[in-house]
């Protein structure tokens, strides 16, 4: 593919699966930046749990969205396809790649191909759902959820409650599924696009999160995740890794049953992942083994760079 346009590079797949580490090398080949799309690192009071880049590895290339906001700011998926816009145009201008790197799909997809219009939801729908969340817990929106939209169910995390309401309301406004509002025509972009997977069996990705998960603790995660406990509520912390630290703070399950949860949840996370990228029949995928040689190499010849 030839074209005057500038390239996007997409590393994307599921989380621990080597993202990371593959995106600098990117960068470095190409002498390219590296836009993060993974929506758990963009707050700076969440480092350990949601595996950020080390000091080393933002110091080798230049990277953006990286701990760039708070937990007590509102940030959402439509402000980061705004800020994400307005910065490729910048970096764009200074060379013609930039690598983005993330396993949160619904962002990558902001970026790429613009988000999907939705119609107005009132606000007592919505708080018809949170008192439902409150009075009945998390399971019946699952439930709710699971019957009425099985196709977002799939790719969704449900253990998000903030997810599971912005689907419900939609479907309770319109009587119509969350999912039959997704993919419409793409926004017009400015660049090209280009995705690579990275992928393994899924017995050697639910090892290597077992390992990260392991490494976590071992870097101070319970005592980060205690520090964060006051504000468990807000929509940052809805996320796998703090979630069940909270709940063994508040005397619900042990510590050993905190962490084998941070666990199970991340390996289901992952499952999740693989579903959303799975359905991008543009994503050129490769074994998280591939020589990064290789890589370059295809991406090379596909965008006669």
């Amino acid at each position: 593919m030839l074209s005057q346009k500038p390239l996007l590079i997409c590393v994307v797949g599921p989380t621990a699966i080597g993202k990371t580490a593959l995106a600098i090398k990117l960068a470095k080949t190409f002498s390219a930046e590296v836009l993060s799309a993974d929506s758990r690192q963009f707050y700076k009071e969440m480092h350990i749990g949601t595996a950020v880049p080390s000091k080393d590895e933002v110091e080798a290339v230049p990277h953006h969205f990286i701990q760039n906001k708070s937990i007590f700011e509102g940030y959402s998926v439509g402000d980061f396809e705004r800020d994400a816009i307005a910065l490729l145009k910048i970096l764009f201008e200074k060379n013609k790649v930039v690598i983005m790197v993330g396993g949160s799909g619904l962002y990558v997809d902001a970026v790429v191909k613009g988000l999907d219009v939705f119609p107005n939801v009132s606000s007592e729908i919505r708080a018809q759902l949170n008192a439902e969340l409150d009075e009945k817990g998390i399971e019946t929106l699952q439930n709710e959820l699971k019957n009425v939209d099985s196709s977002y169910f799939e790719k969704v995390d449900i253990q998000n409650p903030h997810r599971l309401i912005r689907a419900l309301e939609i479907y309770r406004a319109t009587g119509k599924p969350y999912s039959s509002f997704l993919n419409k025509e793409s926004a017009k972009r400015d660049f090209e696009t280009l995705f690579i997977g990275l992928n393994a069996e899924r017995e050697i990705i639910y090892n290597r999160i077992n390992l990260r998960v392991d490494k976590m603790v071992d870097a101070g995660l319970i005592d980060e995740a205690k520090t964060l406990l006051p504000h468990k509520n807000r929509n940052a912390l809805q996320t796998v890794g703090y979630r069940e630290l909270f709940e063994y703070f508040e005397g619900n399950i042990s510590k050993e049953e905190a962490i084998s949860e941070v666990k199970k949840n991340t390996r289901r996370f992952a499952k999740r992942q693989n579903t959303w990228f799975k359905k991008n029949e543009a994503i050129h995928w490769f074994d998280y083994k591939t020589d990064t040689s290789q890589i370059i190499s295809f991406i090379k010849e596909k965008n006669a760079l």
